[in-house]
């Protein structure tokens, strides 16, 4: 299952270089000598004196006999544009639903929501499976008509296992990795194999209350703001760059069970708007930092 239809010939550009004069005029003038028709476009500069410049173009090109190639509309706009502003630059057209697999342990909550919004063509995903370490969420999994693979650990041989999850991602040709409360630690090698394509939900407003129980100390802690990160997932454990965050108040009067309710409405949220910005080509990372546009 896929969103709703999109427009063929519909395509995005992101860049990011060092701000000079100029840029925004470049990058526009050549995709108008290409009949192209702006949708929409999205910048932001670091620091207005030497900053670095980066940007979001989403557009539509002409279809029929007289379309241009997609290879060559990429090494045209290298040469004439990227190349001599020094841009990093990625050029997507036609954008497909990336194929995806989702990673969960035993928790629903984060992966219910996506299963949720891809079902109703809220999420332009191609799920192809989920995949847990347990065998809990087979039923909740079936329901949506969607594959589920159960790579249990094995005598606590993780790599075996992770070697078991490589194959079966490549079988799929997935392109981005979720962890929806997927609760294991993922190899550097894995993660190694997929930068900037593995997203990740924290259970905290990051940097607080890493580790185990994180309600039960935000709860010892009298805290009045809990929150959830979605990031990008490195060999740094929770330290890779972050997508999305979100907070909601609480007070004395939430019980711990409380907190843990509250704690997975912003988890799902949070994730399904990080997955969705990652989709939709909206963010650039720049360091261990992102730039997310608007859609």
């Amino acid at each position: 299952m896929t969103s709703t239809a999109r427009t063929r010939r519909d395509a995005r550009l992101l860049v990011a270089c060092e701000d000079r004069p100029g840029i925004v005029a470049a990058a526009s003038g050549f995709l108008a000598a290409r009949g192209a028709n702006l949708l929409g476009a999205s910048q932001h500069t670091t620091d207005p004196e030497g900053g670095t410049f980066f940007m979001r173009m989403a557009f539509r090109l002409p279809d029929g006999p007289d379309a241009p190639d997609e290879g060559a509309l990429r090494a045209a706009f290298e040469a004439e544009v990227a190349r001599p502003f020094g841009m990093q630059a990625r050029l997507v057209v036609d954008p497909h639903p990336q194929r995806t697999a989702i990673l969960a342990s035993k928790a629903d909550h984060a992966l219910l929501e996506l299963l949720w919004r891809w079902r109703n063509g809220e999420l332009d995903a191609d799920v192809r499976v989920v995949i847990s370490n347990h065998d809990a969420l087979r039923d909740v999994v079936a329901a949506f008509g969607v594959p589920f693979v159960h790579l249990p650990i094995d005598g606590g041989d993780k790599a075996a296992q992770e070697a078991r999850l490589q194959e079966r991602l490549a079988a799929d040709d997935v392109e981005l990795v979720v962890l929806a409360r997927y609760m294991q630690i993922l190899s550097p090698a894995f993660v190694a194999r997929w930068p900037h394509r593995i997203v990740n939900i924290h259970h905290s407003f990051l940097p607080a209350f890493v580790g185990a129980a994180p309600y039960r100390q935000a709860y010892e802690r009298g805290v009045k703001l809990i929150g959830a990160t979605a990031h990008y997932v490195t060999e740094d454990l929770d330290q890779g760059p972050i997508i999305a965050q979100d907070v909601a108040r609480v007070s004395h009067r939430e019980s711990v069970r409380d907190l843990v309710r509250i704690g997975k409405e912003v988890e799902r949220t949070v994730l399904a708007r990080a997955v969705d910005a990652h989709l939709a080509d909206a963010i650039l990372v720049h360091g261990n930092k992102t730039v997310v546009f608007d859609a």
